[in-house]
């Protein structure tokens, strides 16, 4: 499907967090399908707007999902001859340049919508994430609406786990244990999480690793989980103080993946003080 205005699309894919990458005709010379300046934008599902058609533009769409695959940052210049290279009649020369302009964001499930996880929703909306926010409650949402941030009224917040993407990460903060306890089984099932981290204690950490390791997972799973969470080198207690110890803990999970150790005091990632506030207890 082609649209003529581009910078709305592109505003739109900016909104949503989709990658895609900006053809521009920067030159041409004799007869060419369309004129300098003429731009197209591609995603890994579709294009929109147009340099032209044939072969040239097919070629353009085979190198840009070719950079949308391969996760390429860096700007491509490409020459072609129409006629010689390319077996177009129009015969002219044309120079595009690639320019990938929406960077990639990285998936995250945010469950619970309490002090914590509303300081946190705000940093990372500034961050390469894109977010799922669920709750049972929507009276607990704030009413603003953050790019990037899509609210999930969910009375089985259980249940959204099986429709999330592989690669996500994972964050639970819930109102209650119980439910913190059936999203970590649910979400260590699926075998394809980024990260998980749970909000809590040392002692909460070691209350849900017996309960865990009854419903049949090994220390090697349970390595998985991140409790507590947030680095350890940014204590405090104040939902504020807490969201940006876990939002740089993510940060260095995003940019550079670590594997954990079966003990998780031990954690590469670090660890919060035993007994944090009430909203990670």
């Amino acid at each position: 499907m082609f649209k003529d205005n581009w910078i709305q699309v592109l505003a739109e894919l900016e909104r949503k967090g989709e990658p895609c990458v900006m053809v521009t005709v920067v030159e041409h010379k004799g007869s060419t399908p369309r004129d300098s300046g003429t731009k197209m934008l591609v995603t890994e599902q579709g294009c929109h707007a147009s340099i032209g058609g044939g072969h040239l533009e097919y070629k353009a769409l085979q190198l840009a999902r070719d950079m949308l695959l391969s996760g390429e940052q860096q700007m491509k210049i490409e020459r072609f001859n129409l006629g010689a290279s390319l077996g177009q009649c129009c015969g002219g020369m044309a120079t595009i340049m690639l320019e990938p302009v929406v960077r990639a964001r990285h998936h995250l499930v945010l469950f619970g919508a309490g002090h914590v996880a509303k300081a946190l929703v705000h940093i990372l909306a500034t961050l390469p994430f894109r977010i799922t926010w669920i709750d049972e409650r929507e009276a607990e949402f704030p009413a603003e609406q953050l790019a990037g941030v899509t609210q999930v009224i969910s009375d089985d917040p259980v249940a959204e786990v099986a429709g999330q993407p592989a690669g996500s990460f994972y964050l639970v903060m819930t109102h209650s244990h119980q439910l913190d306890l059936e999203l970590c089984t649910r979400i260590l099932k699926r075998q394809d999480t980024r990260y998980l981290g749970l909000i809590g204690s040392r002692t909460k950490r070691k209350r849900f690793d017996y309960k865990l390791k009854e419903r049949g997972f090994d220390e090697v799973e349970l390595a998985r989980m991140i409790c507590p969470i947030g680095l350890a080198q940014v204590p405090g207690k104040h939902p504020a103080e807490i969201a940006v110890s876990v939002a740089g803990e993510l940060i260095a999970a995003y940019q550079q993946p670590v594997s954990v150790t079966a003990d998780p005091s031990a954690s590469e990632w670090g660890s919060r003080a035993d007994e944090p506030a009430s909203e990670r207890s």
